[in-house]
């Protein structure tokens, strides 16, 4: 007779980790970009990646926490905001190119989960909280380090400022189809951002 194997004593599931785990994140991005949130499943995200579904949820819960860490594999981190010495010199820097607003790939990413922002409150808490806010975290030093070299008025209001340009170049982007640009973004600086922010 075979001994049962108590619960204490079964063997601990692998853990998924290192380069198999950045191969099913990978896939999750590429089931996103493709189908968008709301017909992604952890089927397709198995499938994509030649995993089973068993393995995909030894790691994340659901759809949800798994979109959320492939997101985050694939941002770009702004540990040390850019400090060029002017707003307008900071803005661009870290709007434009690799990681910013003209970045293709991020801004397709984005539009793939824009509706389950709308839809599925767990997943808008989580990319709010994981993917937004240090974004924001890092909008609002650039202008506190203007406000303190004195390029801002006193009385601008940080919370509505930091949204200003990512919020006007998204709108265009998505809804106006007007995708975005250094030029565009150049222009909503020195036309929007800059005459309203700053002591002229």
């Amino acid at each position: 007779m075979v001994p049962r194997i108590s619960r204490r004593e079964a063997p601990a599931r692998p853990r998924v980790e290192g380069d198999r785990e950045q191969e099913i994140l990978d896939a999750a991005i590429a089931v996103l970009v493709d189908a968008g949130y709301d017909r992604l499943t952890m089927d397709a995200v198995a499938t994509k990646a030649k995993a089973s579904k068993a393995t995909l949820y030894r790691k994340w819960d659901g759809k949800a926490d798994l979109v959320i860490d492939a997101l985050m594999s694939q941002k770009t981190p702004l540990e040390t905001p850019p400090d060029t010495g002017s707003l307008r010199g900071d803005l661009l820097s870290m709007y434009c190119g690799h990681g910013g607003l003209t970045d293709e790939h991020q801004t397709a990413l984005l539009g793939s989960v824009v509706t389950a922002i709308g839809r599925d409150p767990e997943f808008a808490a989580a990319f709010r909280d994981r993917f937004i806010a240090p974004k924001v975290e890092v909008g609002r030093v650039v202008y506190e380090r203007a406000r303190q070299r004195g390029e801002l008025r006193d009385d601008v209001d940080l919370d509505i400022l930091t949204a200003a340009l990512p919020g006007i170049v998204l709108h265009r982007g998505f809804l106006l189809g007007d995708p975005p640009t250094q030029d565009l973004i150049a222009r909503v600086v020195d036309q929007v951002i800059l005459p309203a922010a700053t002591r002229g």
